[in-house]
């Protein structure tokens, strides 16, 4: 019974890796798709936004499942319930995806290139954050989520130079101003995505730890 839970464990922790591949596709996706104004892959990421969505769906169900069948305790307990969380935010991260990819391919056209440069390298944080989240859910790796914890902040600064960059420009170029606010939302939507990963983080260490730090600042 113990090896057949165990397995069961595995199967959860695989489901959430093919998710959280999804999504990262997603995210890479939705960003080239204006960076680059690709046509083919905006509408992929729209494709894989059902799929996001079975999944968790799926993903839940089989937590319950778990949860009711086998009345987990401590560590396994800890783990399913994280997952659930991380599943929650992973499906969010499909959104901001969406979000992203549903902004006008031409809102780069009178955009500097240090600009965009910007954007790009705001994307590639982001996207690193969402990677190293996940890995530190399955090698359950305190040093890992640590660390994508720290990132929040770089990323945080970096939406907060866009927006100051992007308001100047606004100010002294109206005609401007259209184009300026599409990419303002875009580093919004990965500023977002920024903060699921960090939550996966903290649901990590809670999940090795059993210390909840949401809402309070993290001794690193």
């Amino acid at each position: 019974m113990m090896r057949q839970f165990e397995g069961e464990l595995d199967d959860l922790k695989k489901q959430l890796l093919s998710m959280g591949k999804l999504v990262e596709t997603m995210i890479h996706n939705a960003i080239r798709s204006i960076l680059d104004r690709n046509e083919n892959l905006r509408k992929d990421v729209f494709a894989h936004e059902d799929e996001v969505n079975r999944n968790q769906v799926e993903i839940d169900d089989h937590c319950i499942t778990m949860i009711a069948l086998r009345q987990p305790a401590a560590v396994d307990l800890r783990f399913i319930t994280s997952a659930m969380k991380i599943n929650s935010d992973l499906e969010r991260m499909g959104d901001q995806a969406v979000n992203i990819a549903e902004h006008n391919a031409k809102s780069t056209e009178s955009v500097s290139q240090p600009m965009l440069e910007q954007v790009t390298h705001m994307s590639e944080k982001v996207k690193k954050m969402v990677r190293d989240s996940l890995d530190a859910f399955v090698k359950k790796d305190i040093r890992l989520a640590e660390a994508v914890l720290a990132s929040d902040d770089e990323v945080d600064s970096s939406k907060d130079d866009i927006t100051r960059k992007l308001t100047d420009c606004m100010k002294g170029n109206p005609e401007s101003i259209s184009h300026s606010l599409e990419i303002l939302l875009i580093a919004r939507n990965l500023e977002r995505i920024g903060d699921h990963a960090t939550n996966i983080a903290e649901d990590v260490i809670y999940m090795v730890k059993g210390k909840d730090i949401r809402h309070h600042m993290y001794d690193r």
